[in-house]
């Protein structure tokens, strides 16, 4: 699974944008929701940065959540003045991000996407995101987080 073409976009990304210590991890399981990675790495839901692509008036949208909470769509919507912004669709995911749902990374996709993240996330020192797949994760900082993908603080819940 190391070897599989989006995990080594993901590493490759990071390792691009200079993520010191951000080294993609192949779990022995897929794990498709922040408890269940949050088990198998033995830490805090909230340490999970969930990657959830929204249908920002028909243009991605990702937003890196704490598995502690959900994103609030109406909230989010307001604050960014978007007319319509819904769950996308799994082939919306892939065509924007080259990822299936459950192991979106905050980067290694095909362009830049649009990127807002949880405020939330900045209580911890180490945070996990997605690697690519869902049996893929790598740890980061909050800042780094920001960094490595140009993404805009945001309080989403």
């Amino acid at each position: 699974m190391q070897a599989h073409p989006n995990v080594i976009a993901v590493q490759d990304a990071l390792d691009a944008a200079g993520a010191a210590g951000s080294q993609v991890i192949i779990l022995d399981e897929a794990v498709h929701t922040a408890a269940a990675a949050a088990d198998a790495l033995c830490i805090e839901v909230g340490q999970i940065a969930n990657s959830l692509i929204f249908d920002a008036d028909g243009e991605p949208l990702l937003v890196l959540t704490s598995g502690a909470h959900r994103v609030d769509t109406g909230k989010v919507a307001q604050s960014l003045q978007i007319g319509r912004l819904k769950r996308a669709t799994p082939s919306f995911v892939k065509e924007h991000t080259g990822q299936p749902i459950g192991g979106v990374a905050p980067l290694g996709h095909p362009k830049p996407v649009r990127t807002l993240i949880d405020t939330a996330l900045r209580q911890y020192e180490v945070i996990w995101a997605a690697g690519g797949v869902p049996q893929a994760v790598f740890p980061i900082t909050y800042d780094e987080l920001l960094r490595v993908t140009a993404g805009t603080p945001a309080d989403v819940a």
